[in-house]
């Protein structure tokens, strides 16, 4: 079961599904909002779409123990963003197309899970607390855990864009980032640890993807450590920390067969969704996969680039290999 706050405007609840919904309960706490109306909705997830934060989408077929995720694709931009950074600089640092590309896992039994905001208002993928204070106006009531990517202006909340240009000519309130975290990052992570979890129970193990793209050259972070980006797909599973080693190898060594240069853990080992949802030693991997964007698009017009089909039928093939290697490792548990 999985909770989400939803918005009202007007009296009626910004959200969509295919289901229905199971009961009202009590308003999401120490959340604050200047929006009309707030509840919180308790939903059996199953093709879920809350408009402007996440789709998760189910197979219409046999069902897979493998969830996909793209946290960093949305293109929604919420009102209340207020970044002086214009949204075309902000384009440039999303994983633009990454939802498309890996669309069709659908269609071999996995599940997608799709943000549709995007990173630079909010990071699924940074845990709740890792936070920087120069960004905020006051004190935030509960102990901050900033790690490096804070530091550098790419925490939770954004201080700086990768050229380090601020984002913002104020500081934000502590009622603004809550706001963030209830309507936004709640909601994404209760929705894709739901899905690992009930696949879980149903087979005994299951195995998460979670779905990036990265620069061509060298990003400024990777450039500061001494890095340089050339492989098609970096894949990273924190060292050996996060996954079976014998899924990370399967899934190199399938993309590799299509001509695809693969590195593992260079420069990217994995961040906060692949290391909150891993647990190998009771049948939950995660690994995280890094695309190069220049196999897929264009950089500098943002458009997809002849490859991009190609690609996506390379993805859905190693889909498929994926979601065999799970079924030939499960049995389904009894129904829930």
């Amino acid at each position: 079961m999985f909770q989400a706050m939803l918005v009202f405007d007007g009296g009626l609840p910004f959200a969509e599904r295919a289901g229905n919904v199971r009961s009202i309960v009590q308003i999401w706490p120490n959340t604050q909002s200047s929006c009309r109306g707030m509840a919180v909705w308790e939903f059996d997830v199953s093709d879920l779409a809350v408009p402007g934060v996440f789709s998760l989408h189910r197979p219409a077929g046999p069902t897979a123990p493998v969830v996909f995720d793209s946290p960093h694709s949305g293109t929604v931009f919420p009102a209340d963003f207020g970044s002086i950074v214009p949204e075309r600089i902000l384009r440039r640092v999303q994983d633009n197309f990454v939802d498309d590309l890996f669309f069709d896992v659908l269609e071999v039994g996995a599940s997608l899970l799709c943000a549709h905001f995007p990173r630079s208002y909010i990071d699924p993928n940074r845990a709740r607390d890792d936070l920087d204070s120069r960004l905020l106006s006051e004190a935030w009531p509960d102990p901050l855990r900033p790690t490096d990517k804070s530091r550098l202006g790419h925490g939770l909340i954004w201080r700086a864009c990768p050229t380090d240009r601020a984002m913002y000519d104020r500081r934000l309130t502590v009622q603004e980032v809550r706001g963030r975290i209830a309507t936004y990052w709640e909601p994404y992570h209760a929705a894709l640890g739901d899905e690992i979890d009930r696949l879980w129970r149903q087979f005994g193990q299951v195995w998460h993807v979670n779905c990036h793209s990265m620069p061509a050259g060298s990003s400024p972070i990777v450039a500061r450590r001494g890095g340089s980006q050339r492989a098609d797909i970096v894949i990273g599973d924190r060292d050996g920390r996060s996954s079976d080693p014998e899924f990370t190898s399967f899934v190199r060594d399938r993309l590799e067969q299509r001509g695809y240069s693969v590195r593992l853990n260079d420069p990217y080992k994995g961040a906060y969704l692949v290391e909150a949802y891993a647990a190998p030693a009771v049948g939950r991997s995660s690994i995280q996969m890094e695309i190069n964007r220049s196999i897929y698009m264009n950089e500098g017009t943002l458009e997809k680039s002849d490859n991009f089909e190609v690609l996506r039928r390379d993805l859905a093939a190693v889909a498929e290999e994926i979601a065999g290697f799970a079924l030939d490792r499960t049995m389904p548990q009894a129904a829930e």
